[in-house]
């Protein structure tokens, strides 16, 4: 063989269109493995538990079992609960867990971005959100109680103060990370702070703040769910209680499904409205 075709280099000459449908069936081909993978999973563990239950290598009282926990979701669904019918705890509590998720994001965006834009502002009040951020905030939902009542005020307070610092924490860096050429050249353009702030710091930190959100969500439910727990009237964490202090321990774990199922509703919500608002970021073909 000549050195010449020894040497000659190898041209790619499939066409960007293949490409580009070879990396989408590659991506749909992951997808569905991922899925598949993860109801194996689900299912390998649901099945373990139910088995180890039956055979008694758990105890079926303490840890009840997949079976058990399932009827006690179709009993509370079917016939409703004692404190009334399932969808009325469920709303009850998602009331209450909306409200306080509102509350603490708009605070704490709010905070962030000042504190994030006014450096005198974040020196007089950094050391105090320091301090509060330390203390163990579920220990405020009985103070929360005290103060405002069994009613929804002292839930949607222990959600408010759960979702507020990881979203200000997450506004604050995104208004310190902002390109600072891009706020030069605004000056430069002759923006007043009121135009930078709306127009330049604001759109650049939505990423980091919709990263806080997928979390602050699920801090919102456990912050109306402690409050629940700890006295109330309806919802989801009053019937934790409620079959904690009968020893029900399906009813517990049947509460804890429902509370998951509604996280992961919220969670897709969540995402399908970030990459509606983000739909100019190239889209990551790995994931």
């Amino acid at each position: 063989m000549s050195p010449e075709v020894l040497s000659t280099p190898v041209v790619d000459t499939a066409k960007p269109t293949d490409r580009a449908q070879s990396r989408a069936r590659a991506a749909r081909k992951r997808k569905a493995v991922v899925s598949s993978a993860r109801l194996v999973l689900l299912v390998a563990v649901l099945g373990l538990w139910e088995v180890l239950s039956r055979a008694k290598v758990i105890d079926p009282f303490n840890f009840s079992m997949p079976s058990q926990i399932w009827d006690q979701i179709w009993t509370w669904v079917t016939h409703g609960t004692a404190l009334g019918s399932l969808g009325e705890q469920i709303w009850f509590t998602l009331h209450e867990a909306l409200l306080g998720w509102a509350f603490g994001v708009v605070a704490g965006v709010v905070l962030g971005i000042a504190l994030g834009r006014i450096a005198f502002l974040a020196d007089v009040l950094g050391p105090y959100i320091k301090v509060l951020n330390s203390i163990p905030r579920i220990v405020l939902a009985p103070i929360f109680v005290i103060w405002f009542g069994l009613g929804p005020a002292s839930k949607v307070a222990s959600a408010v103060v759960l979702v507020f610092f990881p979203v200000f924490f997450n506004a604050f860096q995104g208004a310190r990370e902002v390109d600072r050429n891009l706020v030069s050249n605004a000056r430069i353009l002759g923006a007043s702070d009121r135009r930078v702030t709306l127009q330049v710091v604001i759109p650049s930190a939505t990423s980091w703040i919709f990263t806080s959100l997928h979390v602050s969500f699920g801090f919102a439910l456990i912050g109306a769910i402690v409050g629940e727990y700890i006295g109330a009237t309806k919802g989801i964490g009053l019937l934790v209680a409620q079959s904690q202090g009968t020893f029900n321990a399906a009813g517990v774990y049947a509460a804890m499904v429902i509370l998951a199922a509604v996280a992961l509703v919220a969670e897709g919500l969540l995402t399908f409205a970030e990459r509606r608002i983000f739909r100019w970021k190239p889209a990551d073909s790995g994931h």
